[in-house]
């Protein structure tokens, strides 16, 4: 925050334009920080009106949204974080700690009554006496305890003892202490109509609430949205169902194992939804069985069954079946409209998919071109108004590329 507010107090001194802005008045550094600090909202609302700005000058499509996401660093470290399991072990060692000196005192105690010489090692007693070494170990126990029973009580799985809302974040491989910052990008011109910030690393339960906002800030009535496979929630999907909202997500790839072992995946499998059937790669329908099954999300699953006959007697058996099975079974989720990805909805898969390339678009810009890697305040309402502050940056130099300085200015006018 502050190398970013004196780079913009030197341009108040020295950019021509900047000075003709502001009329004279050369604001500090600490004054431009508290100025994003203290207006969150603000910053907001401002970026919400220019998005109903680029609608007004014709710049939205308003039919296809893409939404992704992308982990920003905050301004904490790795080390400040902790989580429910790391805070579970650490309680579990202090107490053996805290067991195995306490059994050094009694030996020592049993050692002096019977005035023999003490054979216990206390080597890794340093600089402490062990009263004091043991009263140590059960203050850090009861701090312990006390920050498993707040992560309980919150039902939150990590602790940042730094910033509040920030968390540890991994995607491949690569673990963020950060936010995880949502998109949703208009099709038409790139332009980002909907923004989030959380801290949740993952995106599954994201999908409607982003497609919900792209909905309000365009003002249509349907939209469609497209999204990859981390964004795969049945609840998700059947909210935007119910609001008017054509989502387009595959669904994640469960079936690595069967890969490996040459065996086919559900996505050799095609839903024929005129008949309510899956079609094998054998050309055998799979018909949907009586009754569904409940999963461990609680979602209830249509299971399609080939003909035993048909299975016996396939060529293809031993790329599908064990060598036990009698016929192939897979599941679809029964609660909303199941989408093919191929064919005329092969929008969501990201390989081929012009639509991901809008929402990655605006991540390099921000990311690599602005250098925009890190939030530099702290908690959930300026971090969001700082994240509104650099997106309504990029809408404006889009529109500028898109218009040029006079075209924009020309638009205005009209």
């Amino acid at each position: 925050m502050r190398e970013c507010s004196h780079s913009l107090k030197r341009e108040a001194r020295r950019n021509l334009e900047l000075i003709w802005l502001l009329r004279g008045p050369v604001p500090g550094y600490r004054t431009i920080a508290n100025f994003r600090k203290e207006n969150g909202a603000a910053l907001k609302a401002a970026n919400r009106d220019f998005v109903f700005l680029a609608r007004a000058l014709h710049l939205l499509g308003g039919e296809l949204v893409a939404i992704d996401s992308a982990f920003f660093r905050g301004d904490a470290s790795k080390a400040s974080i902790t989580t429910q399991r790391k805070l579970a072990e650490r309680l579990r060692a202090l107490e053996c700690d805290i067991e195995a000196y306490a059994n050094a005192l009694e030996a020592n105690d049993a050692a002096e009554a019977a005035q023999m010489p003490s054979s216990i090692d206390c080597k890794d007693i340093r600089g402490l006496p062990t009263p004091e070494k043991l009263a140590a170990l059960m203050a850090r126990r009861t701090r312990t305890k006390a920050d498993l029973d707040r992560l309980e009580e919150n039902g939150e799985l990590q602790l940042s003892r730094t910033v509040a809302d920030a968390r540890l974040l991994t995607k491949g491989g690569h673990t963020v202490a950060g936010y995880n910052v949502q998109l949703a990008v208009d099709e038409k011109h790139k332009l980002i109509v909907a923004s989030e910030v959380v801290n949740d690393g993952n995106d599954s339960g994201q999908l409607y609430a982003m497609a919900a906002a792209a909905k309000a800030a365009l003002g249509v009535a349907t939209l469609t949205a497209v999204a990859d496979a981390g964004y795969y929630n049945g609840e998700t999907l059947k909210a935007c169902e119910a609001d008017a909202v054509t989502a387009y997500v595959p669904p994640a790839e469960r079936n690595q194992r069967l890969a490996a072992q040459g065996r086919f995946g559900r996505g050799e499998f095609h839903y024929d939804a005129d008949t309510d059937a899956y079609l094998c790669p054998a050309g055998e329908r799979l018909k949907p069985m009586n009754g569904r099954k409940q999963d461990a999300a609680g979602k209830l699953q249509i299971r399609y069954a080939a003909r035993v006959a048909a299975c016996g007697s396939c060529s293809l058996r031993a790329a599908c079946l064990t060598e036990k099975a009698k016929l192939r079974i897979v599941y679809r989720w029964g609660g909303g409209r199941c989408r093919a990805a191929s064919g005329p909805d092969a929008r969501c898969r990201r390989n081929d998919a012009t639509p991901f390339r809008r929402v990655e678009h605006p991540f390099g810009t921000l990311k690599c071109r602005a250098g925009y890697r890190q939030f530099l305040l702290r908690g959930f309402d300026k971090v969001r108004g700082e994240c509104s502050l650099m997106v309504l940056s990029y809408n404006f130099t889009r529109i500028l590329s898109i218009f040029g300085i006079q075209g924009f200015i020309a638009s205005l006018a009209k």
